[in-house]
């Protein structure tokens, strides 16, 4: 609401505890040109999707869902890329899965049939299933949106990775770096730092990347990572450890007050020890969106300040937990 009412678009937010799915209802109803001109998905924290929706669609006949789904797909007035049936993230939306899977197949031979299927439309179409016979038809931009369905990346645990935690930064190189960055930033032979790196989670994915990596933590380190060669192991203190000399990546999963952590961050940064990093915020039950704020604003005065050109990401990634993944990097 904060960003539509800066562009003097004003409304409601509608949601449920444990629901999956957020509404805002603006008043009166913005179209879908105005919301993406305004909304950039980028800059938004916590969705993992966003899109533009019409009303509910209630009471679908179960012998014929396709014809009055159709009726108000045509309303849009608009072409389709691509297809994606969602369902809420939650147990009950889960069992939906079957369903749409069936279903998928029959209406995009219908989209293709009415001509609303153009491969060079900017445009996707969403189907929102609250049940088989509840759903919300929406659309989103290609170039303001997740491109993955429900923004969910489909990633496997790897086999010799030491913990589960590797997911989050794997997540947060491949969502948030777009491949031309990932190309650019994640390069074989850079050094990087990992603070509190045990067992090696987070260290394992910069292995993997041919990264040149000193771990640091008083616990112990994965010894098959040890035994790649590509990693020094530093039994020390996170917060008080420096490196001798510049490193590429600094990354970060430390459990500690999300400010103390943003504050050691920038200091990194505006030094001069490393040039790019990518580190957790672990967030209180309360007031998250606020010291997410804080946080940001933070390291934004520090690095504005020393006059370092950067870009700044936020998300709160599918495999995070009650934590908020940032990656900056200098221009």
């Amino acid at each position: 609401m904060a960003i539509t009412s800066q562009a003097e678009i004003y409304g409601f937010i509608k949601s449920k505890v444990d629901s999956g799915y957020v509404i805002f209802h603006s008043q009166p109803p913005a179209s879908h040109n105005q919301l993406n001109e305004i909304i950039n998905f980028d800059n938004l924290v916590f969705p993992r999707q966003c899109l533009w929706s019409s009303d509910i669609i209630n009471d679908l006949p179960s012998d014929d869902r396709i014809s009055p789904l159709l009726s108000s797909i045509q309303s849009f007035d608009l072409t389709f890329c691509d297809l994606f049936l969602e369902t809420p993230d939650t147990n009950q939306g889960k069992q939906l899965g079957g369903f749409l899977k069936k279903f998928s197949t029959p209406l995009r031979k219908s989209l293709e049939q009415a001509q609303l299927i153009d491969n060079n439309s900017p445009w996707r179409l969403h189907g929102f299933f609250l049940s088989s016979s509840a759903v919300y038809l929406g659309v989103s931009h290609i170039n303001n949106s997740s491109p993955l369905l429900m923004g969910i990346p489909r990633l496997r645990m790897p086999k010799w990775a030491p913990s589960r935690s590797t997911l989050k930064l794997e997540e947060a190189f491949k969502t948030m770096l777009d491949e031309s960055e990932q190309s650019r930033y994640l390069q074989n032979g850079m050094t990087a730092v990992d603070l509190g790196a045990s067992p090696g989670g987070w260290t394992w994915q910069l292995v993997q990347r041919g990264m040149l990596v000193s771990a640091i933590d008083n616990g112990a380190m994965d010894q098959a990572l040890m035994d790649s060669g590509q990693v020094q192991h530093i039994k020390a203190d996170g917060f008080k450890y420096q490196p001798e000399k510049p490193v590429d990546w600094l990354v970060c999963d430390m459990v500690e007050r999300p400010l103390h952590i943003s504050r050691m961050i920038s200091r990194w940064l505006v030094e001069g020890h490393c040039r790019h990093t990518a580190f957790n915020l672990k967030l209180p039950m309360k007031q998250r969106y606020d010291i997410v704020q804080q946080c940001r604003e933070l390291i934004e005065t520090e690095l504005s300040e020393a006059g370092i050109p950067h870009r700044s990401r936020i998300k709160q990634l599918y495999h995070d937990r009650e934590e908020v993944t940032v990656i900056i990097t200098q221009m």
